[in-house]
């Protein structure tokens, strides 16, 4: 082997000088595979005589020192003008380097005046600076003769010249761009007669000044990077404030400026400099700027750019997304796709994905392979592999998965003549492989056993000597499908399949998404009892940065909830007094405390959030959507925080002034801590934590009702007309014309003349003296009935759209008098868009909104108990009964439109009929279909996703609904019989047809059989579907 190593410094660039380098010699090899080898090596340029190649590099211009080419020193070589070594160009063999005094401008107080030719006709200056200030004034120089200056100056990165004079326009030249990022720039600038010129960097910019007639003559002193105090008497000015960088290689005409007199004292003077040393600092370099933050600085500090990145704070530390759905859910987000960061602040990218916000948070992660596959010809020698790529990287997926208290995933699998294990052997023939990258052999619905399948688990596969249905080996499409759910195998990869190269073999399969369920840290908690008792873990390293947060809620005024310490160093969080969260910390520079003050008490017994960061830039506290509060950092103190003892959680290793209550959700770095476990060992801790309705329970909408569960809580929506994780989803649904339901409160018994008594004993228990009722429609149709309630006392509660669109509300609370009626009739209710209503009763008062601004006040005149309600008629009425004229003309016309969130008391009669929960006297008559009525006018709401559609008959929705007053009759009996004798000619005409249908169907199959046919979903449904057709008439034939 040979090596090559190369040290050479340098001080600059190109011309044509190169020398050349060849040697030959031979590597120690066996004789038969002796290799001779020839290397030319050039240094300084590439030559190439009499060829016509071009190089995208110029030659190097400079010097070059200690050249060594594996061991050889070729500058000695060249020197003794060796024959293996070619000099062309001009070469010599010594470094003269200018000398080069800096200088460092400290401050933005920081000047350098130095004394030119006064009255000159022209003015010129040559300098080189550095530096990471936006703007600062580079050089001003008063001129003579007449009053005005020259100004050069930095503005946002760019150089800008300026010549000016009283009452005449100035002359400006802008040049270069970025000069601010602490690279050494050249600049030169001449100014003579009335034409202007600069040069930076090599380039020339140049401009005639409107300067007029007048003759432009130097100034006698040059002000380099600020002015002097006004009380030297200086006419200096900077409008932009003082350089703070470096300067070198000064030049005023064509002198060139001695440092070292001036640091002597023997040239100009000068204030807060730093002469013979450039002390600019690089402070992104190392760059603290995370997750893909742009870094950039002033003298002083840095800053970072975090656009785009995901991330937010000093130092791009913060996720602004969440860790997972169940956070999304608990802060009253619904199902959608959202972006996740399974490791909040850690190294992992946030990605997009779909959240299924039910009862639980559902997580949704897609991949590329969702359509069903048909595999054919394969063998163990030429196996086939389908690999999967979801929408998250592995290590994504797997801090997802870690989070989760459950995941799944479907893989269907179906087979012909094509098995999952080899019964000779018991070598797989058919496999999958998860993140973990090892092969499984157990498929959907077994637990995580080799070769088993869930038909094997539950005993029921097709041939009971195997565990898998597959493995029967027969000539029938048969599955094993399941959902894989062991977490430490998910997601599937890949799938490998061997088995399907025999005559009609083949195989099929289809992978769901990865479904994951729940947060384990979002509701990882713990409960101190004792002010003496904490819970302890390994040592929290965060030395550059670090962040904590949590939830506490307590009922105490004081307790820490975090503390670490070091030598010196230290972290701890804690409440300070009932209103006051501080956050106390020390990386080398001292003690500091930073503390949010909230107007109300922290020991509320509600839950609160707090989050604490340490980093370069600074240190901040926030709890809950207080403003937060921040300390920035020293800018050259210490940075690093080491700790060594263990961290304590909910007390201090003193075990003085621990947390009494609870703490939920710890991470550190975006990491969880596991509460739970720890606590199940530490005397004086709880795992868990009750009561978090206290804070949660306001997520529950539309009269929902939270209830408490061992991780979390979840909202009740029994009594609330709408449904959804937080009862906020309405249910509406679309009237056709002649429609309705009827909720029925008991069982209709007919009331006769002689038996009021009876009803009265029986219903004396439903006297209402106070109902609210809420409603929305949409609808263009007059006169309409939207809520109709019956009494058995023939009292009544009517809400209906007059013929000339005006809203009524009719109570008749006394048989014997006419009812009140509210109108609105200021508004066409009946314009197609959607209105809202809410009607409240206390007694004889009543209160109506519609559409949250109009509100009518009346006193019912007709009495203050509804009396025996029998039922809720939402469109048509079939029974007016004793009515008036105005509410039996809505019912007999019904409702046609759209009615939604329908509200009486603690009964969602809509609900009932189109969500039934539990057992209810519904009765649903014509077309009624679920629908949204927040969709504009005019939309079809049966064409919508979720759709019920019921029957155009008069029936009840639960089976179990008692029949009143059934009367069996011999003419039932006998009717009952020919329906029998109908019924079974029916069935076998339609056995007769289907075998007929059957039989075509196979021949058409058989005879497109060779067809391509694009989808394989399809095919193999067809294929099952024909199967499962021969069966059937097998079945029917011997019947």
């Amino acid at each position: 082997m040979t090596s090559i190593g190369i040290r050479c410094s340098s001080s600059a660039w190109a011309d044509k000088s190169t020398s050349q380098w060849m040697s030959t010699g031979t590597v120690s090899t066996p004789k038969e595979n002796s290799l001779t080898w020839i290397s030319i090596m050039s240094f300084g340029g590439i030559p190439a005589p009499g060829k016509s190649v071009t190089f995208p590099h110029k030659n190097f211009h400079g010097c070059l020192e200690n050249l060594y080419y594996n061991g050889v020193d070729i500058i000695d070589l060249a020197k003794r003008r060796k024959p293996q070594l070619i000099v062309m160009g001009n070469v010599s063999f010594s470094c003269s380097q200018p000398q080069s005094v800096p200088v460092t401008f400290l401050s933005p107080r920081s000047y350098l005046a130095l004394p030119g030719s006064a009255g000159e006709e022209e003015m010129s200056a040559t300098f080189q600076f550095r530096t990471w200030n936006t703007a600062a004034l580079l050089l001003f120089s008063e001129l003579q003769l007449v009053s005005g200056g020259l100004l050069l100056f930095l503005n946002d990165g760019k150089l800008q010249l300026n010549v000016y004079q009283p009452g005449k326009l100035p002359s400006d030249i802008t040049a270069g761009v970025g000069l601010n990022d602490g690279q050494w720039h050249f600049i030169s600038l001449s100014v003579k007669r009335n034409h202007l010129s600069v040069v930076v960097d090599g380039q020339v910019t140049s401009a005639a000044a409107s300067l007029g007639p007048e003759q432009i003559y130097s100034g006698g002193t040059y002000y380099f990077g600020g002015c002097p105090d006004n009380s030297v008497g200086s006419k200096c000015k900077n409008p932009l404030g003082g350089f703070q960088g470096c300067m070198r290689l000064i030049s005023i005409g064509s002198e060139v400026v001695d440092l070292v007199s001036v640091q002597q004292g023997s040239l100009g003077n000068f204030s807060d400099l730093q002469i013979d040393s450039c002390g600019i600092t690089d402070r992104c370099l190392p760059n603290y700027c995370e997750h893909g933050g742009e870094c950039s600085q002033s003298w002083n500090t840095f800053h970072c750019n975090c656009a785009n990145t995901g991330y937010r704070g000093a130092t791009c530390h913060n996720s602004i997304y969440e860790q997972s759905c169940e956070a999304y859910k608990h802060s009253g987000n619904t199902s959608g796709f959202y972006y996740i960061d399974s490791d909040g602040s850690g190294p992992l990218e946030p990605f997009l994905l779909y959240c299924n916000m039910t009862e639980t948070a559902w997580t949704i992660i897609q991949h590329n392979g969702s359509e069903f596959t048909r595999v054919r010809n394969t063998h163990p020698e030429s196996p086939y592999s389908g690999f999967f790529e979801y929408v998250a990287s592995l290590e994504q997926l797997q801090a997802t998965i870690n989070r989760a208290e459950h995941c799944e995933q479907e893989l269907t699998y179906y087979c012909k003549k094509s098995r999952l294990i080899n019964k000779q052997d018991g070598t797989p023939l058919s496999w999958w492989v998860g993140r973990t990258n090892e092969t499984q052999t157990y498929w959907g619905g077994s637990l995580p056993d080799p070769q088993k399948c869930a038909c094997g688990l539950e005993g029921s596969c097709i041939d009971s000597q195997y565990y898998c249905n597959c493995d029967a080996d027969r000539n029938e499409w048969t599955n094993d499908t399941g959902f894989l759910s062991y977490k430490e195998h998910l997601p599937v990869t890949r799938i490998v399949i061997t088995d399907t190269g025999r005559p009609h073999s083949e195989a099929a399969y289809k992978l769901g998404p990865l479904l994951c369920r729940g947060d384990r840290s979002f509701w990882n908690s713990a409960s101190f009892n004792t002010e003496a008792s904490y819970l302890h873990f390994p040592t929290f390293h965060g030395e550059l940065s670090a962040d904590v947060s949590f939830f506490f809620k307590t009922t105490a005024s004081s307790g820490v909830f975090l503390e670490n310490l070091g030598i010196t160093d230290f972290i701890r969080i804690e409440l300070r007094s009932p209103t006051v969260v501080t956050f106390s910390f020390d990386v080398g520079n001292g003690p500091f405390e930073i503390s949010v003050q909230s107007p109300t008490h922290f020991n509320d017994n509600q839950w609160h959030h707090v989050r604490v960061e340490r980093n370069m830039k600074e240190a901040s506290v926030q709890v809950d959507q207080l403003s937060p509060k921040t300390q920035p950092a020293p800018a050259d103190g210490h940075v690093l925080l080491q700790l060594n003892s263990q961290l304590f959680v909910g007390g201090t290793a003193t075990r003085q002034r621990g947390f009494l209550g609870c703490i939920r959700s710890l991470q550190l770095n975006g990491l969880a801590l596991d509460l739970e476990e720890r606590a199940k060992v530490t005397p004086g801790v709880e795992p868990g934590c009750r009561g978090h309705c206290s804070s949660y329970g306001k997520l529950c909408l539309n009269g929902g009702k939270c209830r408490e569960r061992p991780s979390g809580f979840s909202c009740d929506c029994t009594f609330s007309a709408y449904t959804g994780p937080f009862c906020a989803d309405e249910i509406a649904a679309y009237f056709g014309s002649g429609s309705s339901v009827i909720y029925n409160f008991q069982e209709n018994y007919s009331l006769s003349k002689n038996s009021s008594s009876q009803a009265a004993s029986f219903h004396g228990d439903v006297k209402l003296s106070r109902e609210m009722i809420t409603l929305s429609f949409r609808t263009a149709r007059t006169p309409s009935s939207l809520l109709y309630v019956s009494s058995f006392y023939k009292e009544y509660l009517s809400v209906i759209i007059a013929k000339n669109g005006s809203l009524q509300i009719r109570y008749k609370l006394n048989r014997y008098q006419e009812p009140d009626v509210v109108t609105f009739d200021f508004i066409n209710v009946a314009d197609g868009q959607l209105h809202h209503i809410e009607i409240n009763r206390e007694e004889g008062l009543v209160f109506v909104e519609i559409d949250e601004n109009a509100r009518r006040q009346v006193h019912l005149s007709s009495g203050t108990e509804f009396s025996a309600v029998k039922s809720i008629v939402l469109g048509r009425i079939s029974e007016h009964g004793d009515v008036d004229q105005e509410t039996a003309l809505a019912g007999a016309h019904g409702f046609q439109g759209c009615l939604s969130a329908v509200q009486f008391g603690h009964v969602a009669p809509l609900k009932a009929a189109l969500h039934p929960s539990r057992p209810a006297l519904i009765t649903v008559s014509g077309h009624v279909t679920e629908s949204s009525c927040v969709a504009q006018a005019g939309t079809d709401a049966t064409s919508r996703e979720r759709t019920h559609s019921f029957a155009d008959h008069s029936g009840t929705r639960d089976d179990r609904e008692p029949l009143a007053n059934a009367i069996r009759s011999d003419s039932a009996v006998i009717g009952g019989l020919i329906a029998v004798v109908i019924f079974i000619l029916l069935c076998i005409a339609a056995i007769a047809a289907r075998i007929y249908q059957q039989k075509r169907l196979y021949k058409r199959n058989e005879a497109k059989r060779s067809e391509n046919v694009d989808s394989a979903e399809a095919v193999l449904k067809s294929e099952l579907n024909r199967q499962h057709a021969v069966n059937e008439n097998q079945k029917e034939y011997f019947f």
